[in-house]
């Protein structure tokens, strides 16, 4: 099963949606990772396929500060002290029609993607990127 099956069958979500999230979040690790961003093609053979289908950078119509209210208060919830870089892709799941905790229940299924391909290591390698503040 594919990195898309998994979040469409958890998530619920529609193929677009899945491929277009997942772009967003592969376009910001690779932007973070540099080189050791081969690790993530090496188990996702399609990531650059998913990163061409990321909708474009730019707020969302009215996106911002409702949005990152909502990430405050879910990072509140759970104990966080801030999502870090999650909040830089916000505005693309806004665009994409999901909201912030949709936004988390996807990093979620990357990262468990990610260990059962790649071991925990990779996880801990996205982890990283995606939690850094």
């Amino acid at each position: 099963m594919s990195i898309v099956d998994d979040v469409i069958n958890q998530l619920g979500v529609t193929r677009e949606q899945a491929e277009a999230g997942l772009g967003l979040i592969f376009k910001m690790v690779k932007e973070k990772l540099g080189p050791e961003f081969s690790q993530v093609t090496e188990l996702v053979p399609d990531v650059n396929q998913l990163i061409n289908k990321a909708p474009a950078e730019g707020a969302a119509e009215g996106a911002g500060g409702g949005l990152m209210d909502v990430l405050g208060g879910i990072a509140e919830k759970l104990g966080v002290s801030g999502l870090g870089k999650l909040v830089e892709l916000a505005d693309g799941f806004k665009k994409l029609g999901l909201d912030a905790e949709t936004l988390q229940k996807y990093v979620k299924v990357v990262l468990a993607f990610m260990e059962s391909k790649g071991g925990v290591a990779v996880k801990e390698l996205l982890n990283k990127v995606l939690t850094a503040k």
